[in-house]
């Protein structure tokens, strides 16, 4: 597109990062030879999404593929140079650089009935979920069904969540399911959680609090909102004294290690 570019790219070798910065490098680097500039040429980082394939994986195609025509740019899908549809329907083998049997495959497993089904798809307007997921201003982390992104989450938080990287907090699990399994191990209501300690110690609230805070990664001023707690200052102390607690009394630190191994079979 005049402004920015789609790719759909199947990662087996968990590289996407290291593929970016060579694709934007030397085309920026070419870019600013053939028009004698130089500094960045795109805005900011890229922007990545997971896509379920099972469930969304032909509607982006078809998505990526109709841009030029939703923006005006040809009155012909067929007729726009920078893009692989043309790649779609030919057999040529100036198109072998482009992987699209798994794709194809999906509309059908007779290879004579791929390319006119593929054309028919690609004709109809695109789903209404879709057009909405791109007009948004962030696009979402993962896209797909419910039980995909658990999925995700129960396979990849533990190993990919970084304070640094918000991107991570997607596959955290949420504020509800904390509440929900401390509520459930206690016996106790969510009510209970947000009950000032007032010189008894109050534990079920304690460990919502330090899981929402390590494990889910929300922000002082959530927590604070979440469990009736004044200041920052006052939730940061209560998943210090959690910490702490773990050091001193190894009974405790197993209760809270057996709810951090179960909110990571929470999603399974």
């Amino acid at each position: 597109m005049p402004n920015h570019y789609h790719l759909l790219v199947q990662t087996p070798d968990a590289n996407l990062s290291r593929c970016m910065r060579h694709i934007n490098g030397v085309y920026t680097q070419r870019f600013n030879r053939l028009h004698q500039c130089d500094g960045q040429l795109f805005r900011g980082r890229y922007q990545a999404m997971i896509v379920d394939a099972d469930s969304y994986l032909l509607q982006l195609v078809r998505y990526i593929h109709r841009n030029p025509l939703r923006a005006g740019i040809v009155e012909e899908l067929s007729s726009y140079e920078w893009s692989s549809h043309r790649g779609y329907l030919s057999e040529s083998k100036r198109w072998d650089w482009l992987y699209k049997d798994f794709v194809l495959s999906m509309l059908s497993e007779d290879k004579r009935q791929q390319r006119r089904l593929y054309r028919e798809f690609v004709a109809q307007e695109d789903s209404e979920e879709i057009a909405q997921v791109f007009e948004k201003k962030k696009l979402p982390s993962i896209l797909g069904r419910q039980g995909f992104i658990d999925w995700i989450r129960s396979e990849f938080f533990e190993s990919k969540k970084h304070i640094e990287v918000p991107e991570s907090r997607i596959l955290a699990p949420g504020i509800e399911e904390i509440k929900e399994l401390v509520c459930g191990i206690y016996g106790v209501s969510e009510e209970d959680l947000v009950k000032p300690e007032r010189g008894t110690r109050n534990e079920p609230r304690s460990v919502a609090i330090y899981l929402t805070r390590q494990l889910g990664g929300e922000n002082l001023a959530e927590i604070c909102r979440q469990y009736g707690l004044k200041t920052h200052s006052s939730a940061s102390s209560a998943v210090e004294r959690v910490k702490g607690q773990m050091i001193t009394d190894r009974r405790f630190s197993k209760r809270v290690e057996k709810f951090i191994r179960m909110e990571r079979c929470l999603f399974s």
